[in-house]
């Protein structure tokens, strides 16, 4: 049965983080959007650690803010404890992170988007899809429903033929206690598009009044915490809005009433009981294929592969306000329960733990993520994009920022207009989907500040500088907002030329900040603006010398990415090329210069080539006929 007789504009299918985020993208941008989802009850489940935000991560929850997503509201509306990582060094690298009351989280979110306006939400799993001609047009359902669409977006998560392993149990599923979609791998193979194998974990969760705190050191929130929305370009009454029907969202004043942690550590009995046992990890075993994440191992490769320390760190993370449930940061592990619960009560604090859900492991499949344009859009079939962990990533805050970067490019294909493509000197969400779609990953691709060669221009605090273009152009924020965004650039802007053209005991102001000498020597009227410009200003003076040497840099190599490569342009016929490049450029299919120097395996000497047939090219079709 087919259920809608006029195409949707978008289809999302599934709704975890990526999934949501690209519902409200595209609805927001006034496509009629349909959400399906095998789960309502589920929509945006943290399945691993109920928090937001950390190093790199952080600052792409700012920058899905600036693009008008929902990630970074909905954290600081359900947070329960606030968190400034690396807050002794620089601006550059301090992340914000925040501990989610889980449920909250989830609750709010799902309010969220059946209060949307041009979105459909419905229960029914998705098992295939529909081509025509290249093209993607429908998807199937277990329900027997199709539903026709112009614009796919596949954000299936960890779903993919999910397989869960405790020693040697399996249970398919994507996710304790949900569902293993079993056939729509299936679907992308038959049309040419490739999948491989992935492995992620998650440790087991214990019953809070079984812990011992008093063994355990506690880790408070920020006394002002640092909050992940810009609520400073928000009009004052958004935060508790209530809708025309009378409804309001689940939600507190952000940073208030937090909550603490508790860290503690193996001992050498927990890495005896794991090495006794490796045999039995589904991971050591030889039970599982997938490739795990080498930034988020498991007790037993922490044991094995850093067998000179005597110990390792754990977080007790509180799951919520409303459960006496905690998560065991760092413990996650594919061990049999029995072995789970030796090791667990090996732990200071834990002796008495009770366990309330095992630690497992999950395999699943993911499409390298080489066969999508930087639009998110697959190579091989038109219409269809793929974002989130389907992709290669891992992480809440990688799979949102995809997930709204595809679902607004899905509706500007099927509005026939110009895509949202965020360059890597733009934010970390730029490098992200760079990273990706250029050289693809072997493990679960977790981002990193280490990763983006400009980090300096990506602050937290300026997220909505650096992409006020992007969220005008397609139209992502309401034009209030865009006002006070713009109105803090120049408020920014001036006192920046203030500060370096105005002198105080023979220096200019700048000077005296970037000497690090107090603010309270600089003129009132600065100390007055308010904290967000004001430190923006101070980061951008402080720094000025070196902002300005990246920029230079950006602007070098940014003439690459202007040099655009004709479509079906055949590597294969250039002479002088090495034919591996040549063949790596061909199943690639960069859009630009820029791009094609960041393929793997293709060096400068190529590029000079390519350059030299581009312009060759671009000439010869100008030339005119005889």
């Amino acid at each position: 049965m087919i259920y809608n007789k006029l195409p949707y504009d978008v289809i999302v299918c599934g709704a975890g983080h990526a999934g949501v985020e690209a519902a409200l993208a595209a609805s927001r941008m006034g496509a009629s959007t349909l959400l399906l989802t095998g789960n309502i009850d589920t929509i945006a489940q943290m399945s691993c650690n109920p928090a937001i935000g950390g190093q790199a991560k952080g600052q792409i929850v700012r920058e899905i803010d600036a693009l008008g997503g929902e990630m970074a509201i909905n954290t600081d509306l359900t947070g329960i404890q606030f968190r400034l990582l690396n807050e002794s060094r620089g601006p550059a690298v301090q992340s914000p992170r925040a501990q989610c009351d889980k449920k909250a989280y989830q609750y709010r979110l799902k309010h969220t988007l059946e209060l949307q306006p041009n979105l459909q939400i419905f229960q029914a799993m998705v098992t295939g899809l529909i081509y025509k001609a290249d093209r993607v047009v429908a998807v199937k359902t277990n329900l027997d429903i199709e539903f026709q669409g112009h614009s796919i977006v596949v954000t299936t998560g960890t779903f993919l033929r999910g397989l869960m392993h405790i020693g040697k149990n399996k249970n398919e599923g994507g996710r304790l206690g949900d569902f293993s979609a079993k056939t729509l791998s299936a679907s992308f193979l038959e049309v040419g598009i490739e999948l491989q194998r992935l492995k992620t974990g998650t440790p087991p969760r214990l019953l809070g009044r079984s812990l011992d705190f008093s063994k355990m050191q506690e880790q408070r929130g920020d006394p002002e915490p640092t909050l992940f929305a810009f609520h400073d370009t928000r009009d004052s009454g958004d935060l508790f809005h209530v809708e025309q029907t009378g409804e309001r969202r689940l939600g507190w004043t952000p940073g208030t009433d937090q909550v603490s942690c508790w860290m503690t550590h193996t001992t050498a009995e927990t890495a005896h009981i794991v090495s006794a046992n490796l045999k039995r990890s589904a991971l050591y075993g030889g039970e599982i294929e997938g490739v795990g994440p080498r930034y988020c191992p498991s007790i037993e490769d922490k044991i094995v592969r850093f067998a000179d320390k005597p110990r390792h760190l754990l977080y007790l993370e509180p799951e919520g306000r409303s459960t006496n449930e905690y998560y065991v940061n760092g413990l996650s592990t594919s061990l049999p329960f029995d072995v789970q619960l030796d090791m667990v009560h090996s732990v200071p604090g834990l002796e008495n733990a009770q366990l309330l859900r095992p630690a497992y492991a999950v395999e699943y499949d993911f499409a390298q993520p080489t066969q999508l344009f930087p639009t998110l859009e697959s190579k091989k079939i038109e219409n269809l994009f793929f974002a989130g962990q389907i992709n290669g990533t891992s992480g809440y805050e990688e799979a949102a920022t995809q997930g709204l970067i595809a679902g607004v490019n899905a509706v500007q294909k099927a509005r026939g207009e110009e895509p949202l493509i965020i360059k890597r000197h733009e934010g970390y969400s730029g490098v992200l989907i760079d990273d990706l779609v250029t050289k693809g990953t072997n493990e679960p691709y977790r981002m990193f500040t280490s990763r983006a060669e400009h980090r300096l221009l990506f602050n937290h605090a300026s997220a909505e500088f650096r992409l006020i273009d992007h969220a005008k152009t397609h139209k992502l924020l309401s034009s209030n907002r865009i006002t006070n965004i713009e109105s803090k650039i120049k408020a920014v802007k001036h006192w920046q030329e203030w500060l370096e053209n105005h002198r105080h005991e023979g220096k200019s102001w700048g000077e005296h900040i970037r000497r690090g000498e107090s603010v309270d020597i600089l003129p009132l009227d600065f100390q007055k603006l308010d904290k967000a410009t004001r430190d923006e200003t101070a980061y951008r003076v402080k720094y000025q010398g070196y902002l300005q040497r990246e920029q230079r840099q950006i602007d070098r190599a940014g003439n690459m990415d202007l040099i655009k490569i004709p479509k079906k342009f055949d590597f294969l016929a250039i002479k002088g090329l090495r034919r591996e490049s040549a063949q790596k450029l061909t199943a690639f299919m960069p859009l630009n210069l820029g791009q094609a120097s960041r393929i793997s395996g293709v060096n400068p000497a190529d590029i000079s080539v390519l350059m030299i047939h581009i312009a060759a090219s671009k000439r010869d079709s100008r030339e005119p006929g005889p």
